[in-house]
């Protein structure tokens, strides 16, 4: 690909570094942006630096929030004794997607993979286990990828929660086994939170 530009160049390099953008659709996006008003665009590069430079994780379950606690966490209307266990926080929006969750969530930040260097503590276990003791949880509901690494995090989280009080279960398995939860449509992962199980069911099956 030639460019007669290279500040032309450079943005499109950029823009092709984000995820699923090739060079064809950076050179699209680019060229979108020198159609626009320089106003427009100015706005749009300040939306972006200001969202990087203030945006925060919430101490509570580290989802994204504009200050030191999300608004799921500070909505009264939520069940807070209830939390939902996710990997990511794009787990976190396909599920509020179904607007069939009214608890709250706990983001891990990633799951258990020895073979990726990943362990129990470079994940946001421990900091679940003080918050479950702490705030007295009634239920604790594992909604993790149905692959090996999602099925080692939950046995080991279950096996660290032993002796606690709260009840523990895991989102029906509608979704295939190696399928990811923020590709699931909608109906589907709304029943496999309507429909979850008793984790040592699932645990026990696998």
């Amino acid at each position: 690909m030639q460019f007669s530009s290279a500040l032309l160049e450079n943005a499109v390099n950029e823009f092709a570094k984000l995820p699923g953008i090739g060079k064809k659709t950076a050179l699209r996006l680019v060229l979108h942006l020198l159609k626009q008003d320089t106003g427009e665009v100015t706005h749009f590069s300040d939306i972006i630096a200001k969202m990087r430079s203030e945006i925060k994780f919430c101490q509570r379950c580290f989802n994204v929030a504009d200050g030191d606690i999300c608004s799921i966490c500070a909505n009264s209307m939520r069940k807070q004794e209830i939390i939902c266990v996710v990997e990511t926080i794009r787990d976190v929006i396909a599920i509020e997607s179904t607007q069939q969750f009214n608890g709250t969530y706990h983001v891990l930040g990633g799951v258990i993979s020895p073979l990726d260097g990943i362990g129990p503590d470079q994940l946001n276990i421990e900091s679940l286990a003080n918050r479950i003791k702490k705030e007295q949880t009634q239920e604790l509901i594992f909604a993790l990828n149905p692959n090996i690494q999602g099925d080692t995090t939950i046995y080991y989280i279950q096996k660290k929660l032993q002796g606690l009080s709260c009840r523990i279960t895991t989102i029906a398995r509608g979704i295939a086994f190696g399928g990811e939860l923020e590709y699931a449509d909608e109906m589907t992962l709304a029943r496999s939170l309507q429909n979850r199980l008793p984790v040592e069911s699932y645990v026990n099956s696998r």
